[in-house]
């Protein structure tokens, strides 16, 4: 989740950095003290979460979000629990009580992970997938976790169980996907389903035998089903 953090107080703001570059699925995008900067970042700029001060001098947090069209999810972060009742008119999906420790901060974040989730889980049940771009990171869910995948790192992805297991040279992903899903949130240009198990990258294919294919040195085999297209691919 692609993150921004406003905070006119030093320490805060270096607190809240230091806990989002420590969470996996996280990700800083920007961070600020001037809140009319912050302001004008975010009419430009697309975030899934603001951590956002509400007590500060030039410009209140809720004055921040009374101010934007489409604002994010909002955690409310402050030294004055007063200020509770007033956040939650405005969707704050969790409100902070400073100092904030670095548990509560990640029940927060879980929650906010939970219902981009929810979404996700909703827009692929109601509408047509739309695959991403391999400039584009996926968000792969995977347990309590939303994973940061880049498309282009991703050597295959094999189906296991119920789950789908993403194969980058650093690392396997494991996730409670189907194979429908995965072909929905990849690129038809760069990926290929050459077996009933098995989606490879066509970036990383390094050899085709008789029966298998050579992907970031590991043998994958090619279905019957499947060879044909798969063949014809790539011999454009």
């Amino acid at each position: 989740m692609r993150c921004v953090v406003i905070d006119d107080e030093p320490f805060a703001l270096d607190l809240i950095k230091d806990y989002i570059q420590r969470t996996p699925f996280l990700e800083l995008s920007q961070f600020f003290s001037n809140p009319f900067k912050a302001l004008d970042y975010l009419n430009r700029e697309k975030v899934d979460v603001i951590f956002l001060d509400i007590n500060m001098p030039e410009l209140s947090g809720i004055q921040i979000i009374k101010a934007l069209q489409s604002p994010p999810m909002v955690v409310f972060t402050t030294a004055y629990p007063e200020f509770a009742a007033e956040s939650y008119e405005y969707n704050a999906i969790d409100y902070l009580v400073k100092p904030i420790k670095y548990e509560r901060f990640l029940k927060a974040v879980s929650k906010a992970s939970g219902l981009i989730s929810s979404a996700v889980q909703n827009r692929q049940n109601d509408t047509p997938t739309v695959p991403r771009e391999s400039k584009e990171p996926l968000f792969i869910k995977s347990g309590n976790q939303l994973v940061k995948v880049w498309p282009s790192e991703i050597l295959f992805v094999e189906a296991a169980g119920n789950y789908m297991r993403f194969h980058t040279r650093e690392r396997k992903v494991m996730s409670l996907l189907t194979m429908k899903d995965v072909l929905g949130i990849l690129s038809k240009d760069e990926f290929i389903r050459i077996h009933k198990s098995y989606i490879i990258s066509l970036k990383h294919l390094e050899a085709i035998e008789r029966h298998d294919v050579v992907v970031g040195g590991e043998q994958i085999p090619v279905g019957i089903t499947y060879r044909e297209q798969f063949l014809s691919r790539v011999n454009r």
